[in-house]
């Protein structure tokens, strides 16, 4: 599927590869009503919509990947509608719930702004991807924390989430974390790759903060499969009174 794609916005890569991979398998109940969140050029949005989907509202805190999507679906004659948004703060009080949720959120641990060169990243990577696409605070888990926070509120009874992101900020917590928010939560899809430009140039750093281990340039990816439990059905984690 040949997409437009507008300067700055995240261009599909391996993770984006692996959730489509992940999506196409697992397969998208007829007529869902679905959400793709940061969804760049709307690579998954768009085959949401092919595999079944009735509408996909694609979300993005960037306008250039906002209408990078409002194009391509218009290209494609895609049930898609894209959205501006500040996708944490639209996370503290969504307004839907939906039978498919899909996510690539930024996930590069990475220090303040200004506390490392980030010159150290090719020029050439940087005119073409912003960093808003990929810097994700310390540990990694600025944009996964709060996703995993409301997930259970973005989903209908019965719905799925599907979330991305790398080993290297932990899918144990985020397991942990959705479970407790009683969905059913399951790696459902693992890759192993080589680190691109911005994991490289940071490498260093990551290796100080014990996040990977001394000259490792490969990352895990994974994808995280959590869903809410039919109505009548009971949640992960919750009480059914026996000791």
């Amino acid at each position: 599927m040949r997409l437009l794609r507008l300067p700055g916005v995240y261009a599909p890569q391996g993770d984006s590869q692996l959730l489509l991979d992940t999506l196409r398998e697992l397969g998208v109940p007829p007529g869902a009503r679905a959400l793709d969140l940061f969804t760049g050029t709307g690579v998954v949005a768009l085959a949401t919509a092919r595999l079944g989907a009735r509408r996909v509202h694609a979300v993005d805190s960037s306008a250039d990947a906002v209408l990078t999507t409002r194009r391509n679906a218009r290209a494609l004659r895609l049930p898609v509608v894209a959205r501006q948004h500040d996708v944490r703060n639209l996370l503290g009080r969504p307004a839907h719930r939906f039978d498919l949720v899909t996510a690539n959120p930024p996930y590069v641990p990475c220090p303040p702004p200004g506390t490392l060169p980030v010159t150290s990243v090719p020029a050439r990577h940087r005119d073409r991807v912003g960093e808003h696409t990929w810097r994700a605070g310390p540990d990694g888990r600025d944009h996964l924390d709060a996703l995993c926070a409301t997930a259970t509120r973005l989903l209908a009874p019965g719905g799925v989430l599907l979330l991305v992101h790398s080993e290297i900020c932990d899918s144990r917590r985020t397991l942990r974390l959705l479970r407790a928010g009683g969905l059913r939560a399951t790696v459902a899809a693992r890759r192993v790759q080589r680190f691109g430009p911005v994991l490289h140039a940071q490498a260093a750093w990551l290796e100080r903060r014990g996040l990977i281990r001394r000259g490792q340039r490969e990352e895990e990816l994974v994808v995280v499969r959590a869903q809410l439990p039919p109505t009548g059905e009971p949640r992960e984690g919750a009480c059914d009174g026996r000791r």
